[in-house]
């Protein structure tokens, strides 16, 4: 299992979601963050008072998956999340090994634990 992690532009995301659902991928959670990178600050004026803004809105995508749908997962975010041409601060994904998963409601562990069940 992985989880997998993207933060995107937060105006990208309901493209993000509808490339997620094309793929059969409905299962995400999503974050509000900030954060910055290549994607450098801005001046703005707010009621006379100037400030320098470097920490960007951004969303956090979390996403537990088998492994054998992380190929998928990964292409349709980079579809989902790209402006045309690609562009400084379209984002980042990353990839981390999930040791476990245990559903809550009912117990199960492991793969059984992320995918959907009709129960």
């Amino acid at each position: 299992m992985k989880l997998i992690i993207a933060i995107v532009r937060p105006e990208k995301l309901p493209d993000v979601k509808k490339s997620l659902m094309k793929e059969n991928i409905p299962s995400i959670s999503i974050i509000d963050i900030k954060g910055c990178g290549q994607q450098k600050g801005f001046i703005e004026e707010y009621r006379g008072i100037i400030e320098e803004v470097d920490l960007h809105r951004k969303v956090m995508i979390l996403i537990a998956s088998r492994q054998s749908n992380v190929d998928k997962t990964v292409k349709a975010i980079i579809r989902g999340a790209r402006t045309n041409g690609g562009n400084i601060g379209d984002g980042k994904i990353f990839l981390l090994s999930l040791a476990e998963a245990i559903r809550i409601r009912t117990g199960e562990k492991g793969v059984q634990a992320i995918e959907d069940s009709a129960r």
